[in-house]
């Protein structure tokens, strides 16, 4: 026999077991023990401050939480009147929510409905909750700040163009206006500054007087490279700062002086003023402040030691750029060059004309690599050439002595640089022709373009030069005639990348047509058609040096 348990499973029933019913679980309807005591206690335990109104919105009960965020609200007041003007003007509203601060503290209630048109309002303390959630959003926004000032500051590769950076970004989020004071290269007597203030359509440039450093608290320290902390000034007095801030600017209500550490020495002053009408600087306020400025500071430093080196860039560059060409009798000659886009990218494509008793010498040569060392190489070759030539004009003869020269120097042994080459000699024949030799030193052939159009490599071969002690050179010769051109050019013509996609290359396929379109030509009508074909090639885009030299017999007068 089975037998079914009200709320459990079926099972057997044993003999002489009596059943009793399960104990019935009560609905939530039924009427709770009338408790007083136990129900004050439960009410005043709460976290919560807990004020229940009747239908009329008269209080009827307050816990005890209550009783200290609200005092105002005791049993009888009407909370449509009462003294917390969030809370009145909900229930006045119908609104059953409020958020306020009162007495300091930042109160949020929400309101339930009871049986009878009565009510309970929900009160908790959420001051320490909403300062965490202050102090959070705070601190991204402070990130946010020294994120954007990282990346415009991280830009700005121009001393002027960091100065303006600094300037502008700490306004408004730190203070009304702001101001860098440095002393520009070489040292001035007087200090520069910069600034800009709300209002100001832009930053702002002059020059302090004598009397500034000292009347700024802080200010002679950061700028003699003193490791000082931010000096904070309050109630500053406008005759101190009126030289720098606008006139409508009215009383500084407070001042931030602040270091901006350089590399190997200071970059300057921040100074930071707020209007008399908001608040102080706390130590948030300072923190942000000094790593801002410690910021600025290494930004000024990179700008300043870019700016030298682009100054030394553009020395270099201009010392190698080629020279005009000499006449020579009997020959036309033509060179273009132009320099990579980049100015710190000092390249080595050259190009030289020497006259001889004959004719002429020419050289076109390209050097390993960029920069500083690249310069130097070059012109090392190039015053080697100009001296060799003196005492060889044997076209392999002279790259033999030119590299041995190269490898006689005292850096030979750290360098690991080495010069393409091509050398040649060309001279006039009576039938109105010419003869050209040409030594080749691991360089790109050059192009023998014919009247017609047609043109071909001349190989020559060879070892770079500097590359290694027992290298090798090999020569060839050509005969131009009249109307014919021969055209040694560097990797930047084939290798410049542009076109459609921006990355193919010109190629030797796109100069040979270029060549051929220009036959018959003179040499400097050449050399422009093809350095536009490549620079319509690139659209703007950077590319390296472009050297070529085009070589023909004159035509006659």
């Amino acid at each position: 026999m089975t037998t079914t348990r009200p709320g459990g499973p079926a099972g057997p029933a044993s003999s002489g077991e009596e059943l009793s019913p399960a104990p019935r679980r009560p609905s939530s309807d039924a009427p709770l023990p009338a408790e007083p005591r136990l129900a004050r206690e439960l009410l005043d335990g709460l976290a919560e401050a807990v004020v229940t109104a009747d239908h009329a919105g008269i209080v009827t009960l307050v816990n005890a939480t209550a009783g200290e965020l609200l005092p105002e609200l005791t049993p009888g007041t009407d909370l449509a009147r009462c003294a917390v003007p969030a809370l009145a003007n909900a229930v006045r509203r119908g609104a059953e929510t409020f958020d306020t601060e009162h007495r300091g503290r930042r109160l949020r209630g929400v309101c339930r409905r009871l049986a009878a048109g009565r009510c309970a309002w929900y009160v908790r303390d959420v001051t320490e909750e909403q300062a965490r959630a202050d102090a959070l959003l705070a601190e991204r926004s402070r990130t946010a700040f020294l994120a954007q000032a990282g990346s415009r500051l991280g830009l700005s590769l121009h001393r002027d163009q960091a100065l303006r950076a600094t300037a502008t970004l700490p306004v408004p989020y730190l203070a009304d206006a702001a101001l860098v004071v440095h002393h520009p290269p070489p040292a001035a007597d007087r200090p520069h500054w910069v600034r800009y203030a709300e209002g100001d359509p832009a930053p702002v440039t002059g020059i302090g007087s004598a009397e500034l450093t000292g009347s700024v608290p802080g200010l002679a320290e950061a700028l003699d490279g003193a490791a000082t902390e931010p000096t904070t000034w309050l109630d500053a007095e406008l005759a101190e700062l009126a030289e720098v801030l606008p006139d409508s600017f009215g009383r500084p209500g407070a001042v931030l002086t602040s270091p901006m550490p350089g590399a190997g020495g200071p970059g300057g002053a921040l100074i930071l003023v707020r209007r008399a009408e908001r608040p102080g600087f706390d130590q948030r306020d300072v923190e942000l402040a000094r790593e801002f400025a410690a910021r600025a500071g290494a930004s000024l430093a990179a700008a300043q030691l870019y700016g030298e080196q682009a100054h030394l860039a553009r020395v270099l560059q201009h010392s190698l750029l080629p020279p005009e060409l000499p006449p020579l009798p009997g020959l036309a000659l033509a060179g273009g060059y132009r320099a990579a886009g980049d100015s710190l990218r000092i390249g080595g494509d050259f190009y030289d004309v020497f006259r001889t008793e004959r004719g002429g010498m020419f050289a076109l040569g390209d050097v390993c690599g960029r920069g500083v060392g690249a310069a130097v190489l070059t012109g090392r070759v190039r015053q080697s050439l100009q001296t060799l030539r003196l005492v060889e004009q044997r076209p392999v003869e002279l790259m033999r002595l030119l590299n041995r020269a190269l490898f006689d120097a005292p850096d030979a042994a750290r360098r690991t640089q080495f010069t393409t080459l091509l050398l040649g000699t060309a001279e006039p024949d009576a039938d109105g022709g010419a003869r050209v030799r040409v030594a080749g030193g691991g360089h790109h052939a050059p192009l023998l373009v014919r009247a017609d159009g047609t043109n071909t490599p001349v190989p020559v071969g060879g070892m770079p030069i500097g590359a290694f002690t027992t290298a090798t050179f090999a020569e060839a010769e050509v005969r131009l005639a009249p109307g014919e051109l021969l055209l040694a050019y560097t990797n930047g013509v084939t290798e410049a990348r542009g076109g459609p996609t921006a990355m193919e290359m010109f190629g030797e396929r796109r100069l040979r047509e270029a060549l051929a379109s220009a036959a018959g030509l003179p040499p400097s009508a050449v050399v422009d058609r093809l350095l536009q074909a490549v620079e319509d090639w690139l659209d703007g885009q950077s590319h390296d040096d472009i050297a070529m030299l085009a070589v023909c017999a004159a035509s006659p007068a």
